[in-house]
């Protein structure tokens, strides 16, 4: 197997930035034994070890966070006046993982009895092989790495090519905060038979995936002929439903800011909005208020809201949907802005475009889109709401916008979502379980149950001697 090299074309300029070679044929085969063998003796640290070195790791990324936003929003275009936030929220969310860590990972006993000891305890499960994507690299990576570690296990680490080093930060903080060698391994690829070949290794015990469906099914595909455990965070086509009883202003920026923030570049962007036919004018006149005031441009520039989208292929992909949607009856009602008619000449810039007249014939209304769009559909009543909402090969999240929160929590107990908010979307919360319906995934991140993934039940049953 040759090396290959990877580069990274600044969707800014569409220009590369840097390049990486990834991984030979024979680290390929080393990586797993490296872990395999970091993992007998990380194993057998202290939960309070692995957390004194995880609280370190985190300080010393804190410290830098200034210089690794800037990396980002070099590498995957989302604007500086944003990038710094997602580090910090890395760490918050990172930080109550540790939190959580000593009841979650303890012993569980069974029912007393005397002349006995039972209980479960929770083991590692073993090397662990993290595959994480661009759009919000360091928080997608918390994600897996820090229960992964904080339960014992060894990881493996493969970032998108978009943002390389991301990893490599990480990695030296943690190398600083005293990890030891061989608990974090990285590489780079851009090949698929790489990535097949390293899930299919018989010493990787959990193999953690987040990206798009189909990078998902090949995955699942590769570790099929093995017991093995596949986590699978993939995309959404998340709606948001507006009742009529809503403050319109204050929703239509709420949602504007849920669809096209990151350039709508997230698995639980809003990407479908319903509205009760009652305001629906009063709304898409507030939600072209909203756009009016929004800047697209250069993503290094502290006052831009949006930049480019990832690469010239994202790019094509929304604007085929946009098409599709105009040419079955659609209507562009997209306002005028300067900075939405002045782009930069190059780079992967797409307007933030609001459709109305939408329905579910559309692509626009039923593929994931990952971008910048806003489509806008009328709805006469709460249940053709819930019906259209539910009518998706996806699960990830869905948020329902109303004054009336007890009839909301009604209308959410029907739809089909692993996350389900009223007037509040796009937030993972690291209190709750992260799970995907449907064709979104299947596994769990954050909370408790975040945990469970990178553990196994060991049953203990001891009986005093007899005699």
């Amino acid at each position: 197997m040759s090396v290959e090299v990877i580069t990274t074309i600044s969707p800014t300029t569409n220009e590369p930035i840097l390049s990486r070679n990834g991984i030979s044929s024979q680290e390929l085969e080393q990586f797993p034994d490296v872990a395999v063998q970091a993992f007998e003796s990380w194993r057998k640290t202290t939960l309070q070890e692995r957390k004194d070195i995880i609280k370190k790791a985190l300080k010393v990324l804190d410290e830098r966070k200034d210089d690794l936003a800037f990396e980002l929003t070099v590498q995957m275009g989302r604007p500086i006046a944003y990038t710094p936030k997602e580090v910090t929220t890395a760490i918050k969310r990172a930080e109550h993982l540790l939190k959580i860590s000593d009841d979650v990972l303890q012993d569980t006993p069974g029912e007393p009895e005397k002349g006995f000891k039972r209980f479960i305890r929770k083991v590692p499960v073993g090397p662990v092989l993290i595959i994480f994507a661009w759009n919000y690299p360091y928080l997608i990576l918390v994600n897996a790495l820090i229960p992964a570690l904080l339960a014992g296990n060894p990881v493996i680490l493969k970032p998108s090519p978009q943002t390389p080093t991301v990893v490599e930060q990480v990695a030296k903080a943690f190398t600083e905060a005293g990890l030891p060698n061989g608990v974090i391994q990285y590489f780079h690829s851009g090949s698929p038979t790489v990535i097949e070949t390293i899930v299919r290794n018989p010493k990787i015990s959990l193999v953690c995936f987040t990206g798009s469906v189909a990078g998902g099914l090949a995955i699942q595909g590769a570790a099929s002929d093995r017991i093995v455990n596949v986590g699978l965070e993939l995309g959404g086509k998340d709606p948001a439903y507006v009742r009529g009883d809503v403050d319109i202003p204050w929703a239509a920026e709420e949602i504007v800011d849920g669809a096209v923030f990151n350039s709508g570049q997230s698995c639980c962007s809003i990407e479908r909005v319903y509205v009760d036919e009652k305001i629906h004018d009063d709304f898409v006149s507030a939600v072209q208020s909203v756009l009016k005031g929004y800047r697209l441009g250069d993503p290094l520039d502290k006052e831009t809201h949006l930049g480019p989208v990832i690469s010239k292929k994202s790019k094509e992909t929304i604007e085929a949907h946009i098409k599709d949607a105009l040419d079955k009856g659609a209507v562009n009602a997209t306002p005028e802005n300067e900075t939405f008619s002045n782009l930069p000449s190059k780079g992967n810039f797409v307007v933030p475009t609001l459709l109305t007249n939408v329905d579910h014939s559309m692509t626009i209304m039923k593929n994931e889109t990952f971008g910048p769009v806003i489509p806008v559909m009328k709805v006469k009543s709460d249940e053709e709401a819930v019906k259209l909402m539910n009518d998706s090969e996806f699960g990830l999240t869905a948020s329902i916008w109303t004054k009336d929160t007890e009839k909301g929590y009604e209308l959410c107990e029907a739809v089909e979502a692993g996350t389900v908010f009223i007037n509040r979307c796009d937030f993972p919360s690291p209190d709750l379980a992260w799970t995907g319906w449907k064709n979104s995934g299947k596994g769990v991140t954050l909370s408790r149950y975040g945990f469970d993934q990178f553990v196994k039940l060991k049953s203990y049953h001891l009986k005093d001697y007899p005699k």
